[in-house]
């Protein structure tokens, strides 16, 4: 039978309405949203919508990120467009990295990737730590000269990026950012600290995060920088020297897994900024 718009069959109703769950979800804000905010842009009823999920959940074109329990694009998704970001795939073998850290230090961490002239965080476990002073952090920016993850990710980067992303920061609207940037005996000293020591900190270094401390490595594919992870702690609570000694072990751990999980299902590296 033919319909008025000419095709041999009606549409598959319940197929129209994943399609638009998909094309909801990846126009949502870093294409992350909850089951009610999914609900309310289809006009969909909840039950269906959580339904449909379970079922793009199923056959790999949705997860639901551990961290803030938001559903977002997985990587089956990539053979139908473009919404699917490397980004999202890296936070999501990385979940169970970051969920073994947690059980270790207690202490929350992130998984961060780079943005122009910050990082990310894509994914977190603040939410699980019962020593976390911030719960949605997922989506949040970090500035990347002043904080470990930014600064992991800064000195393990090639000469050329490096350049590229202190070019974004001068050329940015953080002007605490742009002064460090300007500063190229501070940018050395940065970089020189981070790659001796084998890891980067920052104790109390970002401005609207004095209490703040945290240590961070580089997840690293091919020698070069696809994210960072950190712990993060109350400074006034653990010294640097403290930290250092008990949870850089548990750290190293859970980013040796991660880049192993990265060799086994290599991703495409992030362009240029």
């Amino acid at each position: 039978m033919r319909t008025n718009s000419g095709a041999d069959y009606a549409p598959v109703r319940g197929l129209t309405r994943g399609l638009d769950l998909l094309r909801t979800l990846n126009s949502q804000e870093g294409g992350r949203s909850t089951l009610a905010q999914l609900a309310q842009v289809t006009g969909l009823h909840r039950t269906t919508v959580r339904r449909l999920l379970e079922t793009l959940i199923t056959e790999g074109y949705v997860r639901r990120s551990e961290s803030d329990d938001r559903y977002c694009l997985a990587l089956r998704v990539r053979s139908l467009a473009e919404g699917f970001r490397d980004e999202d795939w890296i936070s999501s073998i990385a979940a169970p990295a970051l969920s073994e850290l947690l059980q270790s230090v207690v202490w929350p961490s992130d998984l961060t990737t780079q943005q122009g002239a910050n990082m990310v965080i894509r994914e977190s476990t603040h939410r699980f730590s019962p020593l976390s002073f911030h719960r949605a952090m997922v989506g949040q920016s970090l500035p990347m000269l002043l904080t470990a993850a930014g600064r992991a990710f800064f000195a393990h980067s090639p000469d050329e990026q490096r350049e590229q992303i202190l070019e974004l920061i001068r050329g940015g609207g953080d002007t605490e950012q742009a002064r460090l940037a300007a500063d190229d005996r501070f940018v050395t000293k940065i970089v020189a600290r981070t790659l001796e020591s084998g890891f980067a900190s920052n104790d109390g270094e970002w401005t609207s995060q004095r209490k703040i401390g945290a240590l961070a490595l580089p997840i690293l594919f091919k020698n070069q920088p696809v994210g960072a992870v950190n712990i993060v702690y109350l400074n006034r609570a653990v010294t640097l020297k403290e930290a250092v000694r008990r949870y850089l072990p548990a750290l190293q751990k859970a980013a040796s897994r991660i880049e192993a999980q990265l060799t086994d299902a290599p991703p495409t590296l992030p362009a240029a900024p």
